[in-house]
């Protein structure tokens, strides 16, 4: 254990510190025993020059591994006792007893592991040690800061250190300095701030610091609260464009071809499996391309979902068309049995898809905003894939007969078009885009056998609101309901804004049944 703790701690960027301060013993005894009180002012002392020694010694008190008797101090690992000042491996004491560690000691121990991460090498080491410190106010780190600060090189880090800097000041004897921290702190726009000044503001004897504290309480709430609507927004076309990759396959069997189609959902569910089952073989045949799986994932998820939407379509709904309560009730007893078959197959328990690593992570926009990369990126994947479908349905041979036989089928067949064929090829292709839903859905959350079931009502929604048969009508409604659902859960909350966003659509409906956009000339004929 004490190799993995150096290993670590010389990693992180912690060695950058001068042997003319290293730990002494009356430090390492003074943080180990004593009064609660006591130990957290050592600890801070020691931080304010702390090297590896330190950093070390700090590590196995947090890992329990420190032991003491009398004037003695040891750091014990396996089975063996090592000084924390020489590190030199010595005899343990029979009457030595563990350093007890309470809460409030742990509490101060951990912020003291973050906050010597402030020096570590890795970029994001710094910037996590940054926010776990963003709500502390204990000046006694301040000396530890002031040095991190000094020694930041990355501009946007270096400007989060002040205002970690600033917070600490708040602690200050000073009134000058306190006033300086708190018009500093007017700028930070984070919930952390917001709560350091709300805490200190009831304390603050000096009047001048006190209205300059609320000052800087109105500005940080000004600025989450553009947080917080740039979130919603952002919440909003997320949520959208993941109706929109639901919704569009639905548009093509049910809106250009009048299927209702139940299993639609566990067409994408068999996408997601598909997804996880190309995860699953890189994991053991490609692990060093693991990155890259999600290429080979999506024409799989299609195919996987494709192929089995054929088999559907000729085995079952061609001998339903012109029937849709039938069809209805078949498609819906087909679902039943994917999410059986499933459950049979990969268990009744969810399975885990992972994300690249180019997909972790996110852009900080604003202090509390930030842009997950998995949801960016699903975003612009259901625009790749609208386009995609845009122009099969628009420049396509294909698209020409579809919408040819969703437009007057007997014509269409006496023009020499065959329609099983067509229709065969259309069910395919609403059936790959499901899959193709399912893969996307699979980024930002388990899979199950009830995947889909979360998904097909509101994506039969978009398609009835939008208007049959039409996919401009498909990518409004889904990107209105997104926002539209997202802007009211932050008003009434969840269940309030799915009720009030129904009935906004049945009176929607009732007023404009044929939903945003009217189908152009005839409708499809049966």
């Amino acid at each position: 254990m004490l190799l993995r703790l150096l290993q670590s701690l010389l990693l992180g960027g912690v060695l950058a510190l001068c042997n003319a301060n290293a730990l002494t013993l009356l430090e390492a005894k003074a943080m180990a025993v004593g009064d609660t009180d006591d130990r957290i002012a050592a600890l801070n002392r020691a931080l304010a020059h702390a090297d590896a020694r330190t950093a070390e010694f700090i590590q196995a008190l947090s890992d329990e591994a420190v032991k003491v008797a009398e004037d003695q101090v040891f750091i014990v690992s396996a089975a063996k006792a090592f000084d924390p000042v020489t590190r030199a491996e010595v005899a343990l004491a029979q009457n030595a007893q563990d350093a007890m560690i309470n809460n409030r000691m742990r509490g101060e121990i951990d912020n003291a592991l973050a906050a010597l991460k402030l020096f570590s090498s890795d970029d994001h080491a710094r910037a996590a040690a940054i926010q776990t410190l963003l709500s502390q106010t204990d000046p006694g780190k301040l000396a530890l800061v002031e040095r991190a600060w000094a020694a930041e090189t990355q501009p946007a880090l270096r400007a989060q250190l002040e205002f970690v800097r600033a917070a600490l000041m708040l602690g200050s004897d000073d009134a000058a300095v306190r006033l300086q921290a708190a018009r500093q702190l007017a700028a930070s726009g984070n919930r952390s701030t917001k709560t350091i000044l709300l805490e200190r503001l009831h304390a603050e004897p000096d009047g001048q610091v006190k209205a300059a504290m609320q000052a800087s309480l109105r500005s940080v709430d000004a600025a989450l609260a553009w947080g917080d609507r740039w979130g919603a927004m952002f919440s909003g076309l997320s949520l959208g464009s993941i109706l929109l990759l639901v919704a569009l396959g639905l548009a093509i069997t049910y809106g250009l071809m009048g299927v209702i189609n139940m299993a639609h959902g566990e067409l994408m569910m068999i996408g997601a499996y598909a997804t996880y089952m190309v995860q699953s073989l890189f994991q053991r045949w490609l692990p060093s391309h693991f990155d890259w799986y999600l290429l080979a994932a999506v024409p799989a998820a299609f195919l996987a979902s494709a192929l089995f939407g054929a088999a559907l379509e000729r085995t079952v709904i061609r001998f339903l068309y012109g029937r849709p309560l039938e069809t209805l009730l078949a498609t819906w007893g087909i679902s039943l049995m994917l999410m059986q078959l499933v459950r049979t197959i990969f268990g009744a328990q969810n399975v885990t898809v992972e994300n690249p690593s180019w997909m972790s992570g996110g852009v900080q926009v604003m202090a509390n905003l930030s842009l997950p990369f998995n949801r960016l990126v699903i975003i612009g994947f259901a625009l790749g894939v609208l386009l995609a479908l845009a122009w099969l349905i628009g420049r396509t041979r294909l698209g020409l007969f579809v919408r040819g036989v969703t437009q007057n089928r007997a014509m269409a067949s006496c023009m020499g078009v065959n329609t099983q064929r067509v229709d065969t090829s259309a069910f395919a292709l609403g059936s790959g885009i499901a899959g193709l839903a399912g893969c996307a859905l699979s980024q930002i959350g388990n899979v199950g056998p009830d995947l889909g079931q979360s998904y097909i009502v509101d994506a039969f929604l978009v398609v009835v609101l939008g208007g049959v048969g039409q996919l401009a009508g498909t990518v409004y409604a889904a990107m209105g309901l997104g926002l539209l659902n997202k802007l009211l859960e932050g008003v009434a909350g969840a269940v309030i804004a799915k009720i009030a966003v129904l009935v906004l659509i049945i009176v929607f409906i009732q007023k404009r049944p044929q939903g945003i956009f009217a189908m152009p000339g005839r409708s499809a004929q049966t």
